[in-house]
């Protein structure tokens, strides 16, 4: 495996982050500030360094790499897979009239199935409800497939995410890899860090990722009750006190649910993935030792797991945590660094929703205000 970073800020020329080399037929991973990427000319800057490479854009809200965590700029991870091969799939929303999960479904079977190890999928986090998503490509890959990735994000503005695979990045899209390879190793794990709080609430009303009432109260009222001053800043603010759903079955695992909008019309707040109706839930909260410690054990799991050393981190946090986080933010990276190893190569971003199993699962959950590590050696 061979990679090449770079990284350019708006106005400059990329620059290397590591040693440029000539790639075969490469893997290009481009992520960045969503209006840096809606600059017309970026694809045709990018082909003309990478004339043979399969393009994905993302935007986010903040790119990893080896070096440093970037925001008001584009990072880019190009890969030449030596023993490996990979194809690459679409699918829009605004194209067809496909819900997330049948879009998930879909999207999954175009991919041979034969010896298909392993799904990168990076989705638009602004109209695709993440957790259906998931459920579809579960149920097209019938389990028996990892599959890993996230929710492209929009800094903390939740105006427009923006996906593409070899064009400009437009709204809608939901692009994913697909990895082949008798000695291709991945892994991966996800960790959250969040704790409960209060009391628990029954959902009232909702449909799919819209919840309007909590314990027959007014949802976005409830938030307001909690965030205080820092209500003027919604949606933004919300990522401060994720929902937590209690599961069914007496499970110990919550699953987390950020918001990523707010509709002021009928108090109701608009959720990353879906929060059924009836669910018993309770709001969270967390301090930066738990953050961090989080994505620690997450980098160990992960490592537990491989045979082989790993030789690419694909690494996906979300903007909640980074908020949060603030300038602490790097601590998260150089924590899962130095587990992992300074040799292996990290790329990834600031998600709106990370796309990960649960521990010893194989089936691919939507997270939110997690960290969701994937290594990759071949």
């Amino acid at each position: 495996m061979k990679i090449v970073q770079l990284r350019k800020y708006k106005g400059q020329d990329w620059q290397s982050l590591n040693t440029f080399q000539k790639l075969n037929n490469p893997l290009v991973l481009v992520f960045g500030n969503r209006f840096e990427l809606e600059e017309p000319k970026i694809y045709k800057g990018i082909k003309n360094m990478f004339p043979k490479g399969h393009i994905v854009f993302g935007s986010t809200g903040g790119n990893v790499t080896s070096n440093s965590i970037d925001e008001d700029a584009l990072t880019l991870t190009a890969i030449e897979f030596e023993k490996s091969t990979f194809e690459v799939r679409t699918i829009n929303l605004n194209d067809t009239e496909l819900n997330s999960y049948n879009a998930g479904v879909e999207l999954v079977n175009k991919f041979p199935k034969d010896k298909l190890k392993y799904i990168f999928v990076l989705s638009d986090g602004s109209f695709v409800n993440g957790s259906e998503l998931t459920k579809g490509m579960n149920f097209a890959a019938e389990n028996h497939v990892l599959i890993t990735g996230g929710l492209c994000a929009d800094d903390n503005r939740f105006e427009r995410t923006i996906v593409s695979y070899n064009e400009n990045p437009k709204d809608g899209e939901i692009v994913a890899i697909g990895f082949y390879g008798d000695t291709l190793e991945v892994s991966s794990s996800t960790e959250a860090g969040w704790n409960s709080f209060g009391a628990e609430r029954t959902v009232t009303k909702s449909i799919g990722n819209i919840v309007y009432e909590l314990d027959k109260k007014p949802a976005l009222d409830l938030y307001k009750v909690y965030l205080g001053d820092k209500s003027n800043m919604l949606p933004a603010s919300a990522m401060y006190y994720p929902l937590g759903i209690k599961p069914e079955d007496g499970d110990d695992q919550t699953t987390i649910r950020s918001v990523l909008n707010v509709n002021h019309d009928y108090n109701a707040m608009i959720f990353a993935g879906e929060v059924p109706m009836n669910s018993k839930v309770q709001f969270m909260m967390t301090n930066p030792r738990d953050l961090l410690n989080a994505s620690n054990q997450t980098a160990k799991q992960a490592v537990q797991r491989m045979i082989n050393k790993p030789q690419l981190a694909l690494f996906i946090s979300s903007v909640g945590r980074k908020l949060l986080l603030d300038q602490r933010t790097v601590e998260e990276i150089e924590e899962a660094k130095n587990v992992v190893g300074g040799n292996v190569v990290f790329s990834g971003f600031y998600s709106y929703g990370e796309i990960a199993p649960y521990e010893d699962e194989n089936m691919c959950q939507l997270h939110n205000q997690s960290v969701a590590l994937t290594l990759i050696s071949e």
